[in-house]
């Protein structure tokens, strides 16, 4: 009887779950842009599949408001392999004759799904890493929160968090170098803003949350700050849009600075307040963005320092504060009495769009993590292998977006300066190849885990690195390698990378910067 009990006890789990403990291929962590069409790509080459994603709709980014491949800013003829490939399924959703680079978010989510179902990756919803079970530099298994647990050859971990990476035993970082650490010259923090006269304190004399002051801090130093996060809210001024709800947590005072703003320059529009794009969207939907040097933005300034190496709960506690400070701050240019009549107005010819993230309040499930932990890999590229040395021998993909990142912290200067801190916004005119060894841990920490997202590059490096189709760049080239260590049953690290490099190439992949189809011999967009 007793066994009987035991034997429907399994069953059940396994009816319910699908399976009790499976083993696969390749377990891909984080159904990111990057992690889906590594997930795909290591399908493609055989291997059996399974991706693990943390919310409930894959995608990371661009299925919650990103909208473009950032090819404004980059060579857009280094894009190849199944990023292009992505790209083109979704021109020809649009009936557009040429690829292109702009899309809405519901359609990056079919088109990932499409790409996902044809491969035969087997998806799992909302769940995180719990534990990892590991047998001296392998890993033999990952449990989830949802109680389950799965083995693999090899696993990736392509989160914006990294945290298969940390809890596997892999060494990290987060926040900026010193420029004298690796020799960087736009490295640590960066002090090149005009101030903005708005007094960073309240009207006791008290410093308001969110701000640092100046101090010791110099030019130049290290921190362990991070670019600052905020939602990509999608707006519409069209007639189904969304009213901007009142959030659960209304905080009017947290918004003294626009209060400020307002009263000094009542002309204020919204477009100095937010940026919104427009791309090829369709007509009155809007992507929306932090505004760099405004008084006042999306950007939640100082939400986001304890989030790298936060627990989960403590995660969950920090989004929802950047979501309130969100909701709140449209809320507040929709309805505060203080707010001039014609920015009033304004802002309510504006909404959210109602044909994207209909299962959350028309508002996006993921928060713009520009920034959590870095790997430290066999290789650590930098700078250096941005702008001079580009050519790499074990080279599995190209890079070619500006070095960029949004500020980091606003630091009082004086009672009634503020400076915002941390911009960088450097030009690449040519492309640079990723080494195999920045999503390689050290062998003697883990043999079998390639990290395509938090890679091993330093801060400044990884402000090129950042952007969603970098990142499914190399996450292609990760499932590719992934699949091969599987079938050959070696160590990540001991791949061969003439060989990786020719499946690679036969998968459509431009790895080397002396390849002809970038430099305008062939367009690879037809």
């Amino acid at each position: 009887m007793i066994k009987k009990i035991i034997l429907s006890s399994f069953l059940l789990f396994v009816s319910v779950f699908g399976f009790a403990q499976t083993s696969y291929d390749v377990v891909v962590y984080g159904g990111t842009p990057g992690g889906v069409i590594a997930a795909v790509a290591a399908a493609r080459e055989g291997s059996k599949v399974l991706l693990i994603e943390q919310t409930r709709h894959v995608g990371g980014l661009n299925t919650s408001g990103i909208g473009t491949a950032e090819s404004e800013h980059m060579i857009e003829e280094t894009i190849s392999g199944l990023p292009l490939e992505f790209y083109s399924r979704m021109s020809k959703y649009y009936g557009r004759p040429k690829t292109g680079f702009y899309f809405e978010s519901h359609v990056a989510e079919k088109t990932f799904l499409e790409l996902l179902s044809e491969a035969k990756v087997k998806v799992i919803y909302e769940a995180f890493v719990n534990k990892v079970g590991k047998k001296g530099n392998v890993i033999q298994s990952i449990g989830l929160t949802n109680g389950q647990t799965f083995k693999a050859n090899v696993f990736i971990d392509a989160t914006y968090e990294g945290d298969l990476m940390a809890r596997a035993g892999v060494s990290y970082t987060y926040g900026r170098e010193s420029k004298e650490h690796y020799g960087e010259s736009l490295a640590g923090v960066r002090f090149i803003d005009e101030p903005i006269e708005a007094s960073p304190y309240d009207d006791s004399g008290k410093l308001l949350p969110g701000f640092t002051e100046r101090n010791t801090m110099t030019e130049g130093q290290a921190d362990n700050r991070v670019m600052n996060y905020n939602f990509r809210v999608m707006m519409s001024s069209n007639p189904d849009r969304v009213a901007f709800p009142k959030p659960d947590k209304y905080e009017p005072q947290r918004y003294i600075l626009l209060t400020r703003l307002l009263k000094n320059k009542p002309d204020t529009k919204f477009r100095d307040i937010i940026d919104m794009y427009s791309w090829t969207y369709p007509k009155g939907k809007f992507e929306t963005n932090n505004k760099q040097k405004s008084v006042i933005s999306l950007g939640h300034f100082g939400g986001n320092v304890e989030y790298p190496d936060a627990d989960y709960a403590k995660r969950q506690v920090i989004y929802d504060d950047h979501k309130n400070w969100t909701l709140g701050l449209l809320y507040f240019l929709a309805n505060d009495p203080s707010v001039p009549k014609g920015l009033h107005d304004e802002v309510n010819q504006y909404g959210f769009t109602a044909d994207e993230f209909k299962d959350n309040g028309n508002f996006p499930s993921y928060l713009y993590v520009r920034e959590a932990r870095r790997m430290k890999g066999a290789l650590v590229q930098t700078q250096k292998d941005i702008l001079e040395e580009r050519k790499k021998s074990d080279a599995i993909c190209l890079g070619s977006h500006w070095i960029d990142s949004h500020h980091v912290q606003r630091v009082a200067v004086s009672k009634t300066q503020f400076v915002n801190e941390g911009r960088i916004w450097e030009s690449i005119s040519k492309p640079y190849e990723f080494s195999y060894r920045t999503i390689t841990p050290r062998k003697e920490e883990c043999s079998n885990l390639l990290v395509p997202v938090c890679l091993s590059v330093s801060h400044v490096a990884f402000c090129s690195a950042r952007v969603e189709c970098t990142w499914m760049q190399i996450g292609n080239s990760a499932g590719i390698a992934a699949a091969l260590a599987s079938k050959q049953k070696k160590a990540v690290q001991a791949l061969d990378i003439k060989m990786l490099q020719n499946e690679l190439k036969k998968n459509g992949v431009i790895f080397s910067i002396d390849h002809q189809e970038w430099n305008g011999e062939k367009d690879i967009r037809k």
